[in-house]
């Protein structure tokens, strides 16, 4: 190799972000949440009441997932009967975004592949 020639290292994929869309695209209500989001359905009982076949448990996994990740912020309030609503992040705003542009880049592959 020449001396003046720069070595190009191997570029290694984003760990932690790639981990997260597995994760959530992994999860099939995680889309589901991010809509009843959009829509201010953000406490728990009403997300299940409004999706069938969404049960409290797979929606609680889903949610705490969320949260860890940091898409998702876990807002509890000191009332009886207790009260908890979940919102988007500003991280979450953006990861949502990045969603939003892989789906759009999917239906790009699909047209190509329809024609």
């Amino acid at each position: 190799m020449e001396p003046n020639k720069k070595k190009v290292l191997r570029k290694a994929p984003p760990k932690q972000s790639a981990r997260m869309v597995e994760t959530i695209y992994g999860c099939k209500w995680s889309l589901t949440v991010y809509r009843l989001l959009a829509l201010e359905i953000n406490r728990p009982g009403e997300m299940v009441r409004s999706v069938e076949g969404l049960s409290a448990k797979v929606l609680n996994e889903c949610l705490r997932k969320n949260v860890e990740f940091g898409i998702l912020e876990r807002v509890s309030y000191n009332e009886i009967p207790p009260r908890v609503e979940y919102t988007v992040t500003k991280f979450g705003e953006k990861f949502l975004n990045v969603l939003e542009e892989l789906e759009k880049l999917q239906d790009e592959i699909d047209q190509m592949n329809s024609q």
